[in-house]
């Protein structure tokens, strides 16, 4: 499995994510539309930077009954995203009907991973206010299990998670790992984070980044650090 970093496009439009795009000459990033820019645009802009030839993680992170999510992720598999995801606390049954929705009668779907915990999650939170008993390293695990189980190829989780995932469910089990910081930058609303180097260390198969690159005075060149850092090139 190739690794890769994958670029957060926080933007609240199309113009202005074509704009910052626009700086890669010769490079086509893999990118992340997320809820505000899909919500801003809609399934224009994942058409859009397909046919610019970007691959794209459309994050999404459906939750709902599983009727609902697998009628809403035929209509995304239309789209050409190359990842889509849900969140593992919809249960088994409901990422079993995100899977069946996303393939296709040939077979070929995008990668459909499911979230974890959000990377703004700190273990006292976890404990008081979603009621969740376990430490936040169980739960993650047994959340990646079900996911696993239900047929996914991998999980969302902190950097600082993607050894313990692998560990319980293999090497091929894919870790998508946002929360990932320069080491001279500052933590923004993240709690569980960590450097591109580290993430490479500890296992992320892909880092997802945001304001580093994004709010960085020279985009392009954060994006080349970042990849330096994670890939080692």
């Amino acid at each position: 499995m190739a690794k890769d970093v994958i670029i957060a496009l926080d933007f609240p439009d199309m113009q202005q994510t074509l704009t910052f795009l626009d700086r890669f000459t010769g490079r086509k990033p893999f990118v992340k539309v997320g809820m505000e820019l899909f919500y801003a645009t809609g399934p224009d802009i994942v058409r859009t930077l397909k046919a610019r030839g970007h691959k794209v993680f459309l994050d999404l992170k459906l939750h709902d009954i599983p009727n609902t999510v697998g009628k809403a992720m035929r209509v995304l598999a239309g789209l050409g995203a190359d990842i889509c995801n849900v969140h593992a606390a919809g249960t088994a049954a409901m990422m079993r009907a995100a899977l069946e929705g996303l393939s296709s009668t040939d077979g070929k779907r995008p990668l459909l991973i499911a979230v974890t915990q959000l990377t703004s999650t700190n273990e006292e939170q976890l404990h008081n206010e979603l009621l969740v008993n376990e430490n936040m390293n169980d739960t993650i695990a047994h959340y990646a299990r079900n996911a696993q189980s239900a047929g996914l190829d991998g999980v969302v989780c902190s950097p600082l998670e993607a050894a313990l995932v692998k560990q319980a469910c293999g090497a091929e089990f894919l870790t998508v790992t946002p929360g990932i910081r320069f080491a001279d930058a500052a933590k923004d609303d993240q709690s569980r984070i960590t450097t591109p180097a580290r993430a490479r260390e500890i296992g992320s198969d892909y880092i997802v980044v945001g304001r580093p690159i994004t709010a960085a005075a020279d985009p392009v060149a954060a994006y080349e650090r970042c990849v330096k850092e994670f890939l080692g090139i």
